[in-house]
């Protein structure tokens, strides 16, 4: 099951602390099986997303020996809507895959069922926004030289073998993507080497320098990349609260004595001091969550028609992350992407219950949530009507 991925089949495999200790900070390797990652994407699913997703660069693109193939060589111009655009051109493509480019199409999760369930799985383990991004080769090139990632990485092996070298922390630790400085440099030696079978899968923390070729087999696998929050990100979450602050307001007193200007910045030093002691670093994972978006996905026609849903009608929770509910006897308040919602007590249960089950059909989460069939269809109505649930 994609949709456990992460949370059971790696979790088991590697030990629980894999997030308590692990998790960014080691690299960490799991053999899940090939079973476990078969369902996640085929040759014949990638064939028909490419057929059928009107992909062009950059989301689709190809490299080769460190460098970019330049789209020209395998895009020809087209039309949609009257618009042009690049289209891929098939014969093209084979060509360059044969001649040992490397295929790369971001995004594939927002594409492919199966492994967007697999990356809303990583989403509720990390609690971070992640993306799954597809790379093929085929014969013992390389599509990119030494390099390092400015997220955290779940590489997870679908189809053939790669061989990876995994070299560790550079002379800059914990790079970022806006970074003062990108001079760094990969560190000497390798800490981990090792060829990716199907159902294996690799742990690259972020700003770890590492190689990867190919065996002269064909390799399909897809990078889980995430970024988690830093002390950044908190900074920058007291800079929003600095308006409400009257004399971070205030012009600055450029024409004062230096003893007043000293005395001036010392009040803001001060200032800063008791927000920064107000709003700890829990306040600031916790508001992250509680803005963690939705999956886009849609309800018709539930949604628009308000039409019943039967006992065997399919229910799937959208939220991905468990929002905190909130009882006051009348009624539950859950907070979903930033906005809150409110529902009479009823609702409880059945928000419980298929908040922990993800997916279910409306008799089963009325047995679970012990409430009765018509009770829990009209909750769930009201649930699809403010994207809380789809129904299929």
């Amino acid at each position: 099951m994609t949709d456990r991925l992460f949370t059971e089949a790696l979790r088991a495999a590697v030990g629980e602390d894999l997030l308590s200790t692990r998790l960014s900070a080691d690299v960490v390797f799991a053999d899940l099986g090939e079973a476990a990652v078969r369902p996640l994407l085929t040759f014949d699913d990638l064939s028909d997303i490419l057929a059928t997703s009107a992909l062009e660069p950059p989301r689709v693109r190809l490299h080769r020996q460190g460098a970019p193939v330049p789209a020209a060589r395998y895009t020809e111009t087209g039309e949609a809507s009257r618009a042009a655009r690049n289209v891929i051109r098939p014969d093209a493509l084979y060509q360059e895959l044969r001649d040992g480019a490397s295929l790369v199409l971001d995004g594939i999760d927002r594409l492919h069922p199966p492994v967007r369930d697999a990356a809303d799985d990583l989403m509720r383990l990390v609690r971070e926004r992640a993306q799954a991004n597809l790379y093929l080769i085929w014969g013992d090139s390389h599509g990119f030289d030494t390099h390092w990632d400015d997220h955290d990485t779940f590489v997870v092996q679908v189809a053939g073998t790669k061989a990876w070298q995994v070299h560790g922390q550079g002379s800059r630790p914990y790079p970022m993507k806006v970074d003062a400085d990108h001079s760094h440099t990969p560190p000497d030696g390798v800490l981990w080497e090792g060829v990716l079978r199907p159902g294996q899968v690799l742990h690259v923390p972020r700003g770890w320098w590492h190689t990867v070729k190919g065996t002269g087999d064909v390799s399909m696998h897809l990078t889980f990349g995430f970024t988690r929050a830093t002390g950044i990100d908190w900074v920058r979450s007291l800079l929003d609260r600095l308006h409400d602050v009257r004399l971070l307001r205030q012009d600055l007193p450029r024409f004062a004595s230096h003893e007043e200007r000293r005395k001036h910045h010392h009040e803001l030093v001060r200032h800063l001091a008791d927000l920064a002691e107000q709003h700890d670093i829990d306040e600031l994972l916790t508001e992250r969550d509680s803005r963690f978006p939705r999956r886009q996905s849609f309800s018709l026609p539930w949604a628009v028609d308000d039409s019943e849903p039967t006992a065997d009608t399919r229910v799937e929770f959208v939220p991905l992350l468990t929002p905190p509910m909130d009882c006051d006897g009348d009624s539950v308040a859950v907070t979903v992407s930033g906005k809150r919602y409110r529902f009479p007590a009823v609702a409880e249960p059945i928000l419980a219950t298929i908040a922990n089950e993800r997916a279910t059909t409306v008799a089963t989460l009325a047995m679970l949530s012990g409430t009765d069939l018509p009770t829990t269809s009209r909750v769930v109505q009201a649930l699809v009507r403010h994207h809380l649930v789809v129904l299929r």
